[in-house]
């Protein structure tokens, strides 16, 4: 009888929808939620922690010497139930030392003894530096141990030569450089991981404490300096004028000029000091990072991002005077932060400002973008929109990008659709998307671009741009679809509240989507992020069936998508038949529906739009 039962049991669950069975956890994410830090409805678990730092840095740039120096305090909170007996400690520009582990070849102009230590204290006690050591990572012991709900504190002196080849950061010409991940920070302890110990490589991004910063900078005279955060001492390292000018710009809606080339080439625009100390304080924020020029022009305007409070941010631009594109640059900047802050995502811009610097990484930081040049000013706009939304994800949202870039990525590039749309029109936007975001991996039948979405990041190699910017976003829109705008923002903003300056994972996303909108979601995701699926639908059939016509559509490539139905008549008249991914619940691989209509068919063509056919062949059918 037993067997029987069990045999019985075997053949039912076989048999069982995928919405009716959960969805797939690590280990060690199952963990988290045996202990209560995350939780089945998708809030943060009754006990939910993460750690916290205060870092209070000073770090001296005099270009065109190449060599950077800083000293730093950093105030690191145990959160953690855990007794902490270490601490890791990233140093990612020791990605540039000979030997580092990087996807990309590298030539001698990217290449430098890395980041130099040159005092570490912690808690007091010297630590033992070796700097001949290779990685990113360092474990430093603690001379005693750090107990839950406690601090240590780290002085740190530190040195780096700047690299001659500007990527994400470095020279971005002689007498320009911009600074980023330039600090010894200590990494993530989490949850469900612990120490964050996944070494940076020069192709994937990055996983950050939310922390509070006093950041210092000096520079020589003549310098402009532009970073993270808000500027303390305006008077004190700007000539009146310009001082005047920017505070200006905070509550203008047209591009103020701060500093022009004349006047950056009369070298009274900053305060006449051998060096200026430029301070800026930031809060609740997961990094920093600093531009600084002496030829650089300045724009600066701003924007309601509160529509509530009629809260401004302030948007600025820094960049060569002969690139046309930027000099757009500030107003470009107000319609992403007053767009996305009112629609898409539809949360007010969080911070008080924005930096787009002229350089050469089309890079996001918190309140800064390293954007590159352009001849075609829209291409500069379609960037700098895409730069921008990342402030939601992953500054506002804690994502750890090293494991799960379409956390992020997906999202910035959705609303580099949305926002697209609104401003260069459907058709421009949506074209812009398919050739830059689809057709390189719909096109390509290569097995690793059909990798499962939930594959971590950090396991990627040649699929990581696929899995991280268009098949997310698709998944996302496939979404949207499926719940209609209303639900679907509900939904999202139900998320965002609940994470926004903590770490979600996958999981916190799936249930929160599923839960606020009150809808069993499991079936979707297993289908968008549990499978090796593509986009190819067939129109198998279309026949006369009493008074209207049956349609029979076999989902060959398997992902649970929208798409139209356009109709020709006989006489000539057109129709369109909208079907959302909902068709494709009960059954992933068929669906067949019948349409009531007295006018007789000529022909019927499936029509996925963003969702792009890999084979387009079997789309059409003529009676």
């Amino acid at each position: 009888m037993f067997k029987k039962l069990l045999a019985a049991a075997l053949l039912i669950a076989a048999f069982m929808p995928a919405h009716a069975q959960n969805l797939y956890m690590p280990r060690d994410i199952t963990n988290a939620f045996k202990k209560g830090t995350r939780s089945a409805d998708g809030k943060p678990g009754k006990n939910y922690w993460q750690n916290h730092a205060k870092y209070n840095i000073t770090v001296t740039a005099q270009p065109p010497n190449r060599n950077i120096t800083g000293t730093e305090t950093i105030t690191y909170f145990n959160n953690s139930p855990d007794t902490l007996k270490a601490l890791n400690m990233k140093l990612i520009l020791n990605i540039h030392k000979p030997g580092a582990a990087r996807f990309y070849a590298s030539g001698k102009e990217y290449l430098t003894e890395g980041l130099q230590i040159d005092k570490f204290i912690a808690g007091g006690q010297p630590v033992k530096w070796n700097n001949e050591a290779p990685g990113t990572n360092r474990m430093v012991r603690l001379s005693k141990p750090l107990l839950p709900k406690d601090s240590v504190k780290l002085d740190i002196d530190w040195h780096y030569q700047i690299s001659l080849e500007s990527n994400r950061e470095g020279m971005l010409d002689s007498t320009t450089y911009f600074l980023a991940y330039f600090y010894p920070r200590v990494s993530v302890y989490d949850d469900y991981n612990g120490w964050d110990m996944l070494e940076f490589n020069d192709a994937q991004e990055f996983y950050n404490d939310f922390n509070d910063y006093t950041l210092n900078v000096r520079a020589p005279k003549n310098y402009v300096v532009w970073a993270t955060g808000t500027l303390q001492n305006t008077k004190e390292v700007l000539q009146p004028e310009y001082a005047k000018r920017l505070e200006k710009s905070y509550k203008s809606d047209s591009t103020i000029h701060i500093a022009t080339a004349q006047d950056m080439a009369a070298k009274k625009v900053t305060a006449q000091k051998d060096l200026n100390t430029w301070t800026w304080t930031s809060t609740n924020i997961s990094d920093v990072a600093v531009a600084l020029s002496d030829h650089y022009v300045w724009d600066g305007a701003s924007v309601i991002v509160d529509p509530k409070t009629k809260r401004r941010a302030s948007m600025q631009a820094a960049f060569a005077d002969s690139a046309k594109d930027f000099h757009r640059a500030v107003q470009f900047g107000r319609n992403s932060l007053g767009w996305l802050s009112h629609n898409w995502p539809g949360v007010p811009y969080p911070f008080p400002k924005m930096t787009t610097v002229m350089g050469f990484a089309d890079m996001e930081y918190p309140m800064m973008c390293n954007d590159s040049h352009n001849d075609d000013p829209q291409f500069t706009q379609f960037v700098q929109d895409h730069e921008i939304a990342h402030t939601w994800f992953p500054f506002y949202m804690g994502i750890n990008e090293t494991r799960y870039a379409f956390m992020d990525e997906g999202w910035a590039t959705t609303f580099e659709l949305l926002i697209g749309t609104a401003t260069f029109g459907k058709e421009k936007a949506e074209g812009l998307y398919k050739n830059f975001r689809v057709k390189g991996w719909i096109n390509n039948p290569a097995t690793h671009l059909d990798q499962q979405l939930i594959t971590p990041t950090s396991e990627l190699r040649s699929g990581y741009g696929i899995n991280a910017y268009g098949k997310p976003s698709l998944s996302y829109l496939a979404l949207k679809d499926l719940l209609g705008d209303e639900l679907f923002k509900k939904a999202l903003h139900g998320y965002m509240d609940r994470w926004n300056g903590k770490h979600p994972i996958p999981w916190d996303y799936f249930n929160s989507m599923s839960s606020v909108s009150g809808q069993d979601l499991t079936w979707f995701f297993n289908n968008w992020f549990y499978t090796n699926s593509y986009i190819d639908l067939a129109l198998k059939s279309v026949s006369k069936i009493g008074e209207g016509y049956k349609m029979e559509i076999d989902n060959v490539g398997g992902f649970a998508v929208p798409f139209d139905i356009k109709i020709t008549y006989t006489d000539g008249s057109t129709g369109t038949i909208h079907h959302t991914p909902a068709i494709w619940q009960g059954n992933t691989r068929q669906a067949t529906f019948s349409i009531k209509n007295a006018k007789a068919i000529q022909s019927v063509t499936l029509d996925g739009g963003i969702f792009m056919d890999a084979n387009e062949n079997d789309n059409t059918f003529k009676l």
